[in-house]
C-alpha cells in the first residue's frame, strides 16, 4: 500500500535544474497513521531555523522545506512541512468564500530527518495521523522550497500552468490533482478531529 511521487518541476512548470525529490506515502495494516518518506537534495539555504528537531516550528515555510496537502471536501485541507533538520509544522484549513482559513496549528507528530553531508542529501519519515486528514481526502500536492533571497526557488509536484501567474502559491487548490487514497485509508475513515472544528 504505497503511493511515490517525484518532484522535478519549479511552481510554473520549468524543471528545477537539480535531482528529483522522492516523496512516498504508506500505511501498514492496521496502522493509525499513513508514513511519508522524504528522500531530497539538501541545500542548506537557508541554514538550520534553529528550534527543536522534532517539535513544531512556525514560520517553518521561510526555509528549506518539503510540504505536502491533503485536500477533501468543501476545500478542506492539511497542511504538513518538513525540514531536514528536525522540525515540521502542521497546519489544518479551509476556504469559505475564497477566503483562506487556519483552524489549527502546531499538530504534534512523529517525524526524523537526517542529512547526509557527504552526497549531500537528507531523508526524513513521518508519521500522519489519520484523524488530521480532511473529510473525503482525494486529491493531493506536493511541494519544496530553498534557497534565499533571489535564489529562492519554489517547485511544485502539480505544477501551475506556465504563464498563468506571476507569483507562486501553494494554495491554488485548483491545480491539486486526484490520488488513489484507496490504498491508503479505511473503508470507514473518519476524522473525529475535523468533525469538531466543523
Amino acid at each position: 500500500m504505497t503511493l511515490t511521487f517525484e518532484i522535478t518541476q519549479e511552481w510554473d512548470g520549468s524543471p528545477t535544474g537539480h535531482d528529483p525529490i522522492m516523496i512516498t506515502l504508506s500505511r501498514s495494516g492496521n496502522a493509525d497513521s499513513i508514513t511519508m518518506e522524504v528522500t531530497a537534495p539538501f541545500f542548506n539555504d537557508p541554514g538550520n531555523p534553529g528550534g527543536e528537531p522534532g517539535k513544531p516550528f512556525w514560520e517553518l515555510w521561510e526555509y528549506e522545506v518539503v510540504e505536502a496537502f491533503f485536500l477533501g471536501e468543501n476545500d478542506k485541507y492539511l497542511e504538513v512541512e518538513f525540514c531536514p533538520h528536525g522540525q515540521h509544522i502542521v497546519l489544518m484549513l479551509n476556504v469559505v468564500n475564497g477566503v483562506r482559513n487556519t483552524i489549527k496549528t502546531k499538530l504534534p507528530l512523529e517525524f526524523k530527518a537526517k542529512i547526509n553531508a557527504e552526497d549531500k542529501t537528507w531523508q526524513g519519515v513521518a508519521e500522519i495521523p489519520l484523524e488530521y486528514l480532511p473529510p473525503k481526502t482525494s486529491r493531493f500536492n506536493a511541494y519544496a522550497i530553498h534557497g534565499s533571497d533571489k535564489k529562492r526557488q519554489y517547485e511544485a509536484l502539480f505544477p501551475a500552468p506556465s504563464g498563468e501567474h506571476e507569483n507562486p502559491d501553494f494554495h491554488r487548490l485548483q491545480y491539486f490533482k486526484t490520488v488513489d487514497y484507496n490504498v491508503l485509508l479505511p473503508d470507514n475513515y473518519q476524522s473525529k478531529l475535523w468533525s469538531e472544528v466543523e
